[in-house]
């Protein structure tokens, strides 16, 4: 991502959306708008509108924040030791924003992962709108 469209980007964000992509905060649990949440559609970085995640994927760990079983990108994939805990840590490709974190406690039969992600890293681009958005070849992983 070029880094004065970047820059614009980040100035149109929110506190909260900043910290989280930029600075590697979190969301409190249970308090992300996209945490309970099931409509139809994908997930895109709030920094770069890159695709991440589909709501095929999207399921209820129960641990407040928006989980999936995988992506439908590429993700970078780092080694947090930060809060004394063993961690994989999530970002997006183009924009290297934080996203979340990756966990092996997720459904065997769907993978084993689970992708506990920040609703403040993210857009969501509902089913009807992803081709006015620029978005249709996703359409295909809804047939």
């Amino acid at each position: 991502m070029e880094q004065a469209k970047k820059n614009e980007k980040l100035q149109q964000l929110t506190t909260e959306q900043l910290e989280v992509t930029q600075h590697g905060a979190t969301d409190y649990p249970f308090q992300g708008k996209y945490d309970n949440f099931d409509q139809k559609g994908i997930y895109v970085d709030v920094v770069s509108g890159e695709p991440l995640f589909s709501s095929t994927d999207k399921y209820d760990a129960g641990c407040g924040w928006p989980s999936f079983t995988k992506p439908i990108a590429k993700l970078i994939y780092r080694r947090d030791q930060s809060h004394n805990m063993e961690r994989t840590e999530v970002k997006s490709p183009d924009a290297d924003s934080h996203l979340g974190h990756v966990f092996n406690d997720g459904p065997v039969d769907r993978g084993g992962l689970r992708y506990c992600i920040n609703s403040s890293a993210l857009d969501f681009i509902p089913y009807e709108q992803l081709a006015k958005r620029g978005y249709g070849e996703y359409k295909q992983l809804f047939e």
